[in-house]
């Protein structure tokens, strides 16, 4: 009797034991599997979502879409506009150890702004230099006034990198990022998971208390909800809008929406090798004719349940910086239909539409294709896996990509890199002297209404006259469903899931 209860004791302690060491582990849902994850070449959505956990900025955002400091403690900017000063956080050490100073934020700005590939460069454009004053004291000399800059930083932009380790690792650095997030990079398998575990020299760790997050790509939304309902994952981004009464039926399971800064719509090649070579591309008129047989209302309704809004800018209606002068135009089928005969096309027009593998986006190409089809064009959906698309939009492989940006906080944001001429994600290869020149001195400008002024001749050209390459359909709601005891998770407009702070009960 007395061996059984040394027995009975000894596994009663092993027991705790093995409670107080268990990890607590958030499995979360991703609608895609992120690109690269290097700061300065990622371009993916899903990307900047696993970033918020392995790569701090200098600085983020509040609710209100602010600047808030996360690696810098402040900026300040001098009279004329070209010199902005950056008090770094001390105390600050990155995954491998190396110290985070001003050397290092000198590192890492320069090499988003010089390295081969960079999809920072532009964001940064206006930097001509960066200057240590100190240890924890940089100074960013412009070629001119930026207005954006400090919205730039708030995102990828803004990451810092280990030098040490993004010297010894080259263009191979994505493989396994260094950084000073709250977490560290463990491991990655492509279409798989990715795993990041807590890292102990964080400079906020008692904010953070989850040991070990792993991201799990699952295309389909409908597979992503019964993992959530079933405890499999505790959080999931972009549930089916059509899926928001089911959701909210679930047992101890939470629904956060918040409406994006971004956008989705239809980019069109313009003049990106062999395949622009159609009257899509080639004639401002065909493109309106297009843009006339769209209903966005409808769109909506049949596969957002009204939730999205309609839009056709790259900002939304209530947006500041919204154009009222080019609003959004109704559904007009002669008008299309006259359009095409005064263009001279008498035939079908075939286009090869190049849609990312998810069911929302599958539905929304087939009512396109529908509502189109009534006017003259014959639309081939191509549907392809997320990743594939980008390089194939990138190699002119395409002549329309339905597409989105997910936002950001600065206008000039959801349109610079897009519309000036040569810019990195500027793949229909559009280019316009006036709009290139335009969206310069909007950079220089911080007063909102002389900003918007200049936008609005940039939407009236581009929108208005159909001469550009985008045509904008909406503006999705971020949603977000977790496990009720998931807590502390707020949702921001930018859409993505920050960790800092969250607690699984």
């Amino acid at each position: 009797m007395r061996l059984r209860n040394t027995i009975a004791i000894a596994a009663i302690a092993l027991g705790i034991a093995g409670a107080a060491q268990a990890q607590t582990h958030l499995r979360i849902g991703l609608a895609e599997d992120p690109d690269v994850l290097d700061p300065t070449l990622a371009r993916t959505y899903v990307g900047r979502i696993v970033f918020s956990s392995i790569c701090d900025k200098l600085f983020d955002i509040d609710a209100n879409l602010k600047a808030v400091p996360q690696l810098a403690l402040g900026y300040e900017t001098s009279a004329d506009g070209k010199t902005v000063t950056i008090k770094l956080r001390p105390n600050v050490v990155f995954h491998d150890g190396e110290k985070f100073d001003a050397e290092a934020a000198k590192y890492s700005l320069e090499r988003h702004m010089t390295m081969q590939g960079s999809f920072r460069r532009p964001e940064l454009a206006q930097v001509a230099s960066v200057e240590v004053v100190d240890p924890l004291t940089i100074k960013l000399n412009l070629k001119a006034p930026f207005s954006p800059l400090i919205a730039q930083l708030t995102d990828r932009a803004g990451m810092m990198v280990s030098p040490k380790a993004a010297k010894e690792a080259g263009d191979k650095f994505g493989n396994k990022p260094v950084c000073a997030g709250p977490y560290r990079f463990v491991e990655r398998v492509q279409q798989d998971r990715i795993v990041v575990e807590k890292f102990a020299g964080y400079w906020n760790k008692d904010n953070v208390h989850i040991d070990k997050i792993t991201y799990l790509p699952i295309v389909d939304a409908t597979v992503r909800l019964a993992n959530l309902r079933s405890g499999a994952l505790e959080l999931i981004e972009r549930p089916l809008a059509t899926d928001i009464k089911t959701i909210r039926a679930i047992p101890r399971v939470k629904l956060v929406t918040a409406v994006t800064i971004g956008y989705l719509g239809i980019s069109i090649n313009l003049a990106n090798g062999p395949a622009a070579s159609t009257p899509l591309a080639k004639d401002p008129r065909v493109r309106k004719a297009f843009e006339l047989a769209l209903d966005r209302d409808a769109i909506n309704q049949v596969a957002f349940n009204g939730e999205f809004v309609a839009g056709n800018q790259w900002v939304s209606p209530q947006h500041p910086y919204y154009q009222q002068s080019v609003p959004i135009p109704k559904r007009d089928v002669a008008k299309a239909k006259a359009l095409l005969k005064e263009a001279g096309v008498t035939d079908k027009i075939t286009v090869d539409f190049m849609v990312p593998n998810s069911p929302e986006a599958r539905q929304v190409a087939e009512l396109i294709q529908s509502m189109v089809g009534e006017v003259g064009f014959d639309m081939k959906i191509r549907v392809t896996e997320f990743a594939t698309s980008l390089k194939q939009a990138e190699d002119g492989n395409f002549q329309a990509f339905l597409i989105g940006w997910s936002g950001r906080t600065d206008p000039d944001g959801n349109i610079y890199v897009f519309a000036t001429c040569n810019a990195p994600q500027n793949n229909s290869k559009y280019c316009d002297p006036k709009t290139d020149a335009d969206l310069n001195r909007a950079r220089e400008i911080g007063d909102l209404s002389e900003r918007k002024k200049i936008y609005e001749a940039v939407a009236q050209r581009m929108i208005g006259a159909n001469e550009g390459h985008v045509i904008y359909l909406y503006h999705a709601r971020v949603l977000i469903a977790h496990q009720e005891r998931l807590d502390g998770f707020t949702q921001m407009p930018d859409g993505l899931v920050r960790v800092v702070g969250l607690k699984l009960k």
